[in-house]
């Protein structure tokens, strides 16, 4: 009896560390993001390295999705499922009719990078910044049925919205994600900065290395339009008067409404990585960029380690969000806690036996900004050897997480 008892002992303990999977990773990129074809082959995954090329090169099966880099964490869910199972984007018939889309637009039609998507051949989701949020809703329209009346009588048709289906994913990754949101105001226009550096480090000639992806607004770039008149016929466009826009989502606000529909599933494995490159002073109590921060960056550290923000319900910050990393509040980072069902349970992680579905896992605090973990400007060589680290040692955690069999 004490033998069989100690078997089965043995068997529960370690049978996380023992089982294996060999689902593929699909990686999201955040605001302000693009995919392999864009950006003259500068990679938003890596920078003049390319994280899909090594993750591949240790034997593991990658994906990499294009959506809207400023679009709304709904209409990035639909475009990744579309991207990965294939098929014609189709944003639902009721929130199209609500902020007037085109629900199907035509040039959205994809192939699919992984067709065989389903139950039997779950994926584990990598997100960074604005990404985590996009894994989170593509989770929920996933799992839950989406009804066009008021009612709830009438599903959506669309392949993703009218039906529910479970185990489709088996983790989800957030690195520097504003789970409840970044006190950042103006975020696409205080992050220009940002996309101008990007443009000089990729050496941009030509027409083809940048596109907001917007043809649900009807909105697109005209053919040999300069890029800084594109952006400033977008920055007109009345679709920023709508909460279906980045802008929202990421707002204290916005994320605390996500928050309040978004929530963890049991069969799920849910981690998440901080970053932050400010410090604090100690004369003031307010925190500012370290030196190894991005110029770019710093006027926004500054501004956001002495902000205080408040939510609707008149609830403020407090000097717990000073810490950032030049774009998210750090705290905000480790995972969702503001919002009706986001008091999600949060575990630090020390080791594998912290390693549970259901629950948020807490990876820990890199001393990096917001754009380093991602490969993007001029960084020592110590910082990338932190971030293939990190891919080292988590791909080996996705790697070894159980099956749903």
């Amino acid at each position: 009896m004490r033998t069989c008892i100690f078997i089965l002992f043995f068997f529960f303990k370690y049978t996380f560390v023992f089982a294996q999977n060999s689902y593929p990773i699909v990686l999201i990129h955040g605001f302000m993001g693009w995919g392999p074809d864009e950006m003259s082959g500068y990679n938003y995954w890596g920078g003049k390295y390319d994280f899909k090329e090594y993750l591949e090169s240790r034997g593991f099966e990658v994906y990499i999705v294009s959506i809207g880099p400023i679009s709304s964490n709904w209409d990035r869910a639909i475009e990744t499922y579309y991207q990965l199972k294939g098929g014609q984007v189709d944003y639902g018939k009721k929130h199209s009719e609500t902020y007037g889309l085109i629900q199907k637009p035509k040039n959205k039609n994809w192939e699919g990078l992984y067709p065989k998507w389903n139950s039997d051949n779950p994926i584990h989701i990598i997100g960074h910044s604005l990404g985590g949020q996009t894994a989170r809703m593509l989770q929920f329209m996933l799992e839950n049925e989406i009804f066009i009346d008021s009612s709830s009588s009438l599903v959506e048709e669309s392949d993703l919205l009218g039906k529910k289906r479970m185990k489709w994913i088996r983790s989800i990754t957030t690195i520097s994600t504003p789970h409840n949101g970044t006190t950042l105001s103006n975020i696409v226009t205080t992050t220009l900065p940002f996309m101008e550096e990007l443009i000089g480090l990729a050496a941009v000639i030509g027409n083809r290395f940048y596109d907001f992806d917007l043809e649900q607004w009807g909105f697109k770039r005209n053919q040999n339009e300069k890029w800084n008149k594109y952006f400033s016929r977008l920055m007109r466009h009345p679709a920023w008067e709508t909460k279906n826009f980045c802008a929202w989502d990421v707002s204290i606000d916005g994320a605390k409404e996500l928050n309040s529909y978004l929530s963890t599933n049991s069969d799920i494995y849910y981690f998440s990585y901080s970053t932050s490159n400010t410090n604090k002073d100690m004369n003031t109590g307010f925190f500012k960029p370290n030196k190894s921060m991005s110029i770019t960056l710093r006027p926004n550290a500054y501004m956001m380690g002495k902000k205080t923000d408040c939510w609707v319900d008149g609830s403020c910050t407090d000097s717990t969000w000073y810490e950032n990393d030049g774009i998210v509040n750090t705290i905000s980072q480790i995972g969702p806690t503001t919002g009706l069902n986001s008091i999600n349970k949060i575990i630090t992680y020390e080791n594998e036996n912290d390693i549970s579905p259901g629950v948020w896992i807490y990876m820990g605090k890199y001393i990096m900004d917001h754009k380093a973990f991602m490969g993007h400007g001029k960084y020592s060589d110590e910082i990338f050897k932190i971030v293939y680290n990190v891919l080292d040692e988590h791909s080996e955690i996705l790697k070894n997480l159980p099956d749903f069999k």
